[in-house]
């Protein structure tokens, strides 16, 4: 039997003098195990006294010098004399359904919110400063319209400093592309939703609810055929895959969504998310030529309430969600996991094949959830135009979507001078296919 810790305490004698008992083998064991564990973490701390703890805040694929902060862990505050970096008046283009100003939006605190960081600042975006750290390069938004979006806000954002210069190829509005002559920096917006191939069986007969062909494990030639003339890249996509579809894989139906047919297995959207992401990354790493830096922009929160976009659903408030009343959950967050799982395995890839090219992750998903007031709702379009549907995917401009682009230069500065955007000497430069 063990002895109780309590045996050991001096025992008083019946005469009043304390007796000690007789010390045993047992009394050597704890110092001598203690000695042994201290002088153990001792040489392990000396061993690896270089070494940086990691923050199991910092989000994946992003280094920082401290890894103190992550930028994309925080709160929204008020800051009544914030002012924007644009209006509806800066030569610059705000597509007419995010100008929520130009069509009457009656409220404008929604545009003096800044995001703050739980153990940081997140500084105020500088155009000139941006624009030295891309001089020289090409910066393209691959994914849909709340890419685009993001990348208006980004061409007005840079306004301030240089005047852009439209030099797209094509009249389609989908395909941009933007010179500042003055940094030979240009930013393309290249329309790819689905990031893989479609196909519309009825292209004359095209609905919401048409059910559109997903070619899941091949990639969109509108982005493939493009990306070694490309410095940075980001990835952006998400509501589209809520669409009826009929699902491929080496050319054969695997199920669809939505499709409503008795033979064919009804697959869920966060199947078909996670194997057009999968095909992206892919893409990238077997691709010999593409050797600059992917951003993956994480998944877009839309904010109806009151109903859904065709009975009844708005997006009236005029202030933020908080931390406590609103957070990724159901769908929204499984489509973030969905994309972030596939980022996380794509880029151990890449590092075990010691690719030089490098994949960041743009990790808006928190602080957006909270802005549910930033959306057009019905102040993207003309008043008369009655009959439109709310618009509580999109962002209004000038808005919360502008943060983005604060995140997207402070991600920029940490790759600065580690060579991940560095132009090849002999880039062969060529024109778009934008078709």
């Amino acid at each position: 039997m063990k002895p109780n810790p309590i045996d050991q305490l001096p025992i008083p004698t019946t005469n009043g003098n304390l007796h000690k008992p007789l010390i045993t083998t047992n009394h050597f064991i704890l110092p001598v195990i203690t000695l042994a564990l201290l002088i153990t973490v001792h040489l392990y701390i000396g061993n690896f006294s270089d070494l940086r703890l990691l923050n199991t805040a910092t989000p994946a694929g992003n280094s920082t010098e401290d890894l103190k902060c992550n930028i994309f862990q925080g709160s929204w505050v008020f800051d009544d004399e914030r002012e924007t970096y644009y209006t509806n008046e800066t030569k610059c283009i705000i597509d007419d359904r995010q100008n929520c100003m130009k069509y009457g939006r009656p409220d404008t605190d929604f545009m003096k919110w800044r995001w703050k960081p739980d153990k940081c600042e997140l500084p105020e975006f500088d155009a000139a400063e941006f624009l030295e750290v891309v001089r020289g390069k090409s910066l393209a938004f691959i994914g849909d319209s709340v890419g685009r979006n993001q990348m208006q806000s980004l061409v007005c954002m840079l306004a301030s400093e240089a005047y852009p210069i439209d030099v797209s190829y094509t009249n389609d509005t989908r395909f941009r592309r933007w010179e500042f002559p003055s940094y030979n920096f240009t930013l393309i917006a290249i329309w790819s939703p689905l990031l893989v191939k479609t196909r519309d069986p009825n292209p004359t007969n095209f609905t919401r609810d048409s059910i559109m062909n997903l070619y899941l494990d091949e990639p969109d030639d509108a982005w493939t055929s493009e990306i070694e003339n490309i410095d940075v890249i980001i990835f952006s996509a998400g509501q589209w895959f809520f669409r009826p579809f009929m699902y491929y894989e080496k050319g054969e139906i695997v199920g669809c969504h939505f499709c409503n047919k008795d033979n064919i297995t009804d697959l869920t959207v966060y199947y078909a998310y996670q194997m057009a992401f999968k095909t992206a990354f892919t893409t990238l790493l077997n691709h010999q030529n593409f050797t600059g830096l992917a951003f993956l922009r994480t998944f877009s929160p839309q904010h109806f309430e009151n109903g859904e976009y065709n009975n009844g659903g708005n997006c009236v408030r005029t202030r933020p969600f908080s931390k406590d009343e609103m957070k990724l959950d159901g769908y929204k967050l499984q489509m973030y996991l969905t994309q972030v799982n596939e980022f996380k395995i794509a880029q151990s890839e890449g590092e075990l094949r010691n690719k030089e090219m490098k994949l960041r992750l743009l990790d808006t998903s928190d602080a957006m959830i909270m802005r549910g007031d930033g959306h057009p709702n019905h102040f993207g379009h003309p008043a008369s135009d009655n009959k439109s549907y709310p618009d509580c995917v999109h962002w209004c401009m000038p808005g919360p979507v502008d943060t983005w682009n604060e995140f997207l230069l402070e991600m920029l500065k940490m790759e600065e001078g580690e060579g991940f955007i560095e132009r090849a000497p002999q880039r062969n430069i060529t024109k778009l296919n934008l078709r």
